[in-house]
Order: structure tokens, then sequence, then C-alpha cells
């Protein structure tokens, strides 16, 4: 399967501190809101700028302009001094929004990401969404906005479905490998049982491990399909049988996860061992494919 770059970084993009817009032409609405949220779950570090561990607000909001080919500066206040300010009722997709959560000043950055919600790093819950108009909390705290960049609009005459960017989002034989290791796995036997594995695939160790204590049983074709995108409604039945997690509580219940849905329950396990949160609006995206750092995220929280 040939690899779509995705996020590019783009070498006619010049970024200066405090100047105007950057037209980020080649960069759409939906590559800035996939990037955004392809890091909801990750855990909140005040001062942090590493994924795995934790990062604050301004690292996250650094981190996924980064993957656009846009330079933020490092805190909340610096950023502030970025872009073009932006009227509340003009905002739109991709622009930055700051509150003032400490009382004296900017000290908060998310990233606007339409229908009146925004997502940033959050003190108490990692990454997730929230209203912007929030009458509990972000409301009364918000400050201001800035435009650093234009996102065009998205080209819907572009056929994307037949490609996966697999530096983004894991595939199958990527979701094999870390659980392997996370499991301490006997790898060494690679003669796969599965049709489309062969010996010398750098997945044919885990995949037949997985298999084994089975984790993984193939499709209705018996093969494994390492190439392939795994969702997140089939990630949490995996990760569930692998660490024979149960339920603790009461069942936890996502929007667009029906108490009919196949996936109910084992989702409702994730949640309960607070594995996941969800995408931070009442949903769970359990079709969504996952991303890789998703499954470190997953696998970071089983493994305390």
């Amino acid at each position: 399967m040939k690899k779509k770059l995705l996020l590019p970084i783009f070498a006619s993009f010049m970024f200066f501190t405090g100047m105007g817009v950057h037209e980020a032409k080649a960069a759409t609405i939906t590559d800035i809101t996939n990037t955004a949220k392809a890091y909801i779950g990750v855990p909140y570090q005040y001062g942090g700028t590493d994924i795995k561990t934790g990062i604050d607000c301004s690292a996250y909001t650094q981190i996924v302009f980064s993957k656009l080919g846009i330079s933020l500066q490092r805190t909340s206040t610096t950023q502030y001094q970025q872009g073009t300010s932006i009227a509340k009722d003009q905002l739109k997709t991709g622009d930055l929004v700051f509150f003032n959560t400490s009382g004296s000043g900017v000290s908060h950055v998310g990233i606007y990401i339409g229908d009146s919600n925004f997502i940033s790093a959050t003190t108490s819950s990692g990454v997730k969404i929230d209203k912007i108009n929030d009458p509990y909390y972000w409301g009364s705290r918000y400050v201001g906005a800035k435009r650093v960049a234009n996102f065009t609009e998205n080209d819907l005459g572009e056929v994307k479905g037949e490609e996966i960017d697999f530096s983004v989002y894991a595939s199958r034989g990527e979701v094999a490998l870390k659980l392997a290791n996370q499991l301490h796995l006997d790898t060494s036997n690679t003669n796969s049982s599965f049709p489309d594995v062969t010996p010398t695939s750098k997945y044919a160790g885990a995949a037949e491990a997985l298999k084994k204590i089975g984790v993984f049983t193939g499709d209705e074709n018996g093969k494994f399909n390492p190439g392939s995108p795994m969702t997140r409604g089939q990630l949490s039945k995996v990760l569930v049988e692998a660490f024979h997690l149960k339920q603790q509580g009461a069942a936890v219940q996502f929007d667009d996860v029906s108490s009919t849905h196949w996936a109910y329950n084992y989702v409702s396990i994730l949640a309960s061992n607070k594995v996941t949160v969800g995408k931070g609006d009442n949903s769970f995206g359990v079709n969504d494919n996952v991303t890789l750092v998703q499954l470190d995220a997953f696998i970071q929280r089983l493994a305390k």
C-alpha cells in the first residue's frame, strides 16, 4: 500500500514571530482537525513536551502546528503575540483560542475546530474537546483568538479513501509489534500460520505470538492483514482480550456506541479501567482509525 504524505512540511512557508497570517495553501481544514484530534487522551504535564509522558497546553498547540510546517512559540503568552487578532464570532477552524485560567492574563491556549468546539491539553483530562462558551468554566475565561494560518477548504474532488498515512495511523502489524513487546511475548516463531504473513515479515513473530494467546484470529479467510488500519472499536476488543480486562463498576456509555453495538462491552470495559475517556465530546470514535499516538497512550496507561 502506498503511503500518503498527509501532513507535509512545505518549503515555501516562511514563519516570523508576531507577523501576520500564513497562507497554509496546501494544508486543509481536515488536516488541522485530524492532526489536533490525533492527540486526544495524551496526558497533561506542566512544562511537558513529550506526548508519551505528558504535555502542557502550549506544547500541544506547538506540536500540532509543527506537523503542518507552522512554527509557534513555546508558551501560551508568546503564542498570543503571533498572528492576527480574530473576533469570537469570526472564528475559523485552526484559529488559536486563549483563556485566562490563572487570574493573571493569558495562561491557556487551544485550537478552534468549529461548531463552538475547541481542543486543548487540560490539567484535568489531558487533550480533550470542550465548548468555547461553556458557562461553567471556559466561557467566562475566554480572552481572545489569533489566526496564524489560513487553512483551505477540503478538496472534495480528491479520492483519499484508498490511502492511509501510517506515519500517523497504526496498522494491524504495528499494533501486533507494540502489544507483543508490552506483553513480553516470545516472538521467535516466525513461521506464521497467517497465509498473508511470510516468515521474513517483521510482523511474523508478533502476529503468531498474539494468535497463540487468542488475541488475533484472522479474518474470514484466515488472513492477518498486517498493512490494514485498525479502528478504535477493534482495538478496544484487542486490548481487553490481551490484558484480560474486566468491567470496573457501572457500564460507561458513549453517544456513538449503543448497547447493541458489537464493541459496546469492550469499549465500556476499556473506559471503566480508565484507559480511554473517549474523544472529549461524549463520543468514542468507534469507527475512527487508531492513530499511533492513541495506541501509545492506551498501552502506556495499561502498563501502569
